[in-house]
């Protein structure tokens, strides 16, 4: 029960800020002094911060506590079909350190040299006492990814080394820490619900656009991931292909059709997976790609709304902000077309937490395994707080 009572008082603040002890014990019900000895205990644990008092009209001031950036690090490994990165991130979520490798597929034998040599160039400028207090290394891998290789433009069974790597177990074998994986878009999902910078809505379905196209379902303000970890696998819905037929999205709202595109009028696609806010598109070709990426989408709000009764999509990707914000204002001028009777109409939101979010989303996973409890759970932010 302390340990629930810990991690519970962990997720408060980490979701709605600096709290002080009065608001905690309004918040969760708990005694003043039972929250009182958690949060010196969290201080004695290098958790938590005192903030600058707050004084009132009555009474004692009351010290708001924070989190402690130094309190706790994590790892967090983003598998990608173009570039793999390794990030290094604090206990509030900042990025110390990425490394970054470029490749034209990932190899199983490859990921997991960089992943072994990454975690030594990361971790070893820490000195000993922050090194002792990494928590983990997170894994964002696409599901299946023997599945997908006539999309990167490779002979059949040129991933199936896929079939037979357990990355996950192989990296626990060679690392000190416990080493957990997640889908690599439920895992970007993950990174919104903890470290984006907007209230959401309860329910949602969230979506990013890499060189896939992939999302996350969220209700009740804690994501599902179905019985097999893959719910809300975008890519593979089939949406209208305006000819009567039907195609999967992911022909339509990626990355990946962004390249050929790009290809089709003589173009190297390699800068996309240098540096999401750098692109230099030309409207010829970038215009074309927005509206049918914004069409398919369009119809996945829709038919998501439609099912699970869904207040919003959230729309993030490797891009720049500019390119998130047209594609978000296409979406809904595609809505403005489909008829939506006998349903609430979705929000189309923009994600905050950007081009990184897969990468940060698996270094959520030691932090959530650790020192969070579900946020669908959590009650609502004290009187004044948004």
């Amino acid at each position: 029960m302390r340990a629930h009572n810990e991690r519970l008082v962990l997720s408060l603040i980490r979701r709605h800020g600096a709290l002080a002890k009065s608001e905690i014990a309004r918040l969760t019900g708990l005694s003043a002094q039972t929250v009182s000895v958690i949060m010196r205990g969290l201080e004695a644990a290098g958790l938590l911060a005192r903030e600058a008092p707050v004084r009132g009209k009555v009474g004692q001031p009351t010290v708001p506590m924070s989190l402690a950036p130094e309190g706790a690090f994590f790892l967090g490994l983003k598998v990608g079909r173009r570039r793999t990165e390794m990030v290094l991130i604090d206990f509030v979520g900042t990025v110390r350190a990425v490394r970054v490798m470029r490749h034209d597929h990932p190899s199983p034998e490859g990921v997991r040299a960089f992943a072994r040599e990454a975690a030594t160039e990361l971790t070893a400028p820490l000195p000993a006492a922050l090194k002792a207090r990494i928590q983990g290394l997170g894994i964002g891998l696409p599901f299946q990814l023997w599945d997908w290789a006539e999309s990167l433009g490779l002979p059949a069974g040129a991933m199936d080394d896929w079939r037979d790597h357990d990355l996950r177990a192989e990296l626990a074998a060679d690392l000190p820490w416990p080493v957990l994986l997640e889908n690599d878009a439920s895992a970007a999902c993950n990174a919104e619900l903890i470290f984006g910078k907007t209230r959401l809505p309860r329910d949602f379905v969230y979506v990013f656009l890499g060189f896939f196209v992939g999302g996350g379902l969220v209700l009740g303000g804690s994501m599902f991931t179905g019985q097999s970890g893959n719910a809300a696998a975008l890519a593979s819905m089939p949406v209208p292909d305006g000819r009567g037929g039907a195609r999967q999205l992911v022909e339509y709202a990626s990355l990946c059709a962004l390249e050929k595109a790009l290809a089709a009028r003589g173009r190297d696609g390699a800068f996309l997976w240098e540096s999401a806010p750098d692109w230099t598109l030309e409207e010829e070709i970038v215009g074309p790609w927005l509206a049918q990426a914004a069409r398919a989408l369009a119809h996945v709000a829709a038919s998501a709304g439609a099912l699970c009764d869904l207040q919003a999509m959230v729309v993030d990707g490797w891009m720049p902000e500019a390119l998130q914000t047209r594609l978000i204002r296409g979406i809904e001028a595609e809505l403005d077309l489909i008829r939506l009777s006998g349903m609430t109409r979705p929000a189309v939101l923009a994600g905050t937490a950007g081009p990184q979010a897969r990468a940060l989303g698996a270094a959520s996973l030691p932090l959530s395994a650790k020192f969070l409890v579900e946020f669908g759970g959590l009650p609502d932010a004290p009187a004044g707080r948004r």
